[in-house]
């Protein structure tokens, strides 16, 4: 059964939509979804499963998406995408890690396991480095450094991207994810359909604007090359990626274990950019035997 959705104010005008998993007296693991998705682009089994493992999950909404706050101003054009946002209010990644943080404040956490994929990722990854002692292990997922050409769409994807318009209806929705995830999806699982129209479907029902998306997609490149900054990351970091993404290039995920200190770098062979059910238990294996190093390293 899913738990009920609540909404929590995390400060500078911010609320976020939230969901929790598990018994609260648990580890806690925050999720954090990627660009333009809502928290149920975690899958609800997936979830579940890293619950049974005995820890307190929560997924939520990202500003501008599903049921949390979204920015009034209009968003950037392509061009101004790249440059960073044309906006005096557009913000940048390590905004995004301040609601994570007051997210954190609100559930009254001090810290947490932090597992995040694609954007969600490079967001785990600056509350990490900007907010020493909130993070007790970074696990990042199919995502990258900011660094130019690393980690980067391949051309036809980006292609799709920049001639994909904007749905007019739900039916629409649903079949414009299904042709971006049979594209970027894992190639090397099963494809399942079913659960691509059921997402997308829910994606609709629960905001059918667009306009988030290009504001958080001109929020990663405002944030530019975070090469450095993740230098300073001195929390256990697993990196995981596909070597079939082809909406964040596999280098993204070298880059990013090369920039963490001591970070290890997990490949999934078959995977793209996506969460296969196949991959679940490689995937939740890998999460839980990290944090439970990570937790080990703190007794020692």
């Amino acid at each position: 059964m899913t738990p009920q959705q609540k909404v929590v104010d995390v400060g500078r005008g911010i609320r976020l939509c939230y969901e929790q998993f598990g018994d609260p007296v648990d580890p806690p693991i925050v999720l954090i979804a990627g660009l333009g998705q809502q928290l149920h682009s975690w899958p609800i089994g997936f979830v579940t499963a890293l619950a049974e493992r005995g820890y307190h999950v929560i997924r939520f909404d990202n500003r501008d998406v599903g049921r949390s706050t979204h920015l009034s101003f209009p968003p950037p054009n392509p061009l101004a995408i790249l440059r960073g946002g044309s906006h005096p209010r557009q913000y940048h990644l390590g905004d995004m890690a301040r609601d994570t943080v007051g997210l954190l404040d609100a559930l009254g956490y001090r810290d947490a396991h932090l597992v995040g994929i694609s954007m969600g990722g490079m967001i785990a990854q600056t509350v990490t480095a900007h907010h020493p002692g909130r993070v007790r292990s970074l696990t990042s997922i199919m995502s990258n450094t900011g660094a130019p050409r690393i980690g980067r769409p391949a051309l036809s994807t980006w292609l799709r991207m920049a001639t994909r318009r904007p749905p007019r209806t739900r039916a629409d929705a649903v079949e414009q994810a299904v042709r971006m995830f049979k594209h970027i999806g894992s190639h090397g699982f099963p494809f399942d359909e079913a659960w691509i129209r059921e997402k997308a479907g829910t994606d609709w029902d629960r905001d059918p604007t667009s306009d988030g998306v290009a504001r958080q997609l001109a929020a990663i490149f405002a944030s530019g090359d975070r090469t450095r900054e993740l230098g300073h990351i001195d929390v256990p970091t697993l990196v995981i990626h596909g070597d079939r993404d082809k909406m964040v290039h596999p280098s993204g995920g070298a880059a990013t274990a090369r920039a963490i200190p001591g970070a290890r770098l997990q490949i999934i062979t078959g995977m793209g950019h996506d969460l296969p059910a196949g991959a679940w238990g490689r995937l939740i294996d890998a999460i839980t035997e990290h944090t439970s190093l990570a937790k080990l390293e703190e007794q020692l």
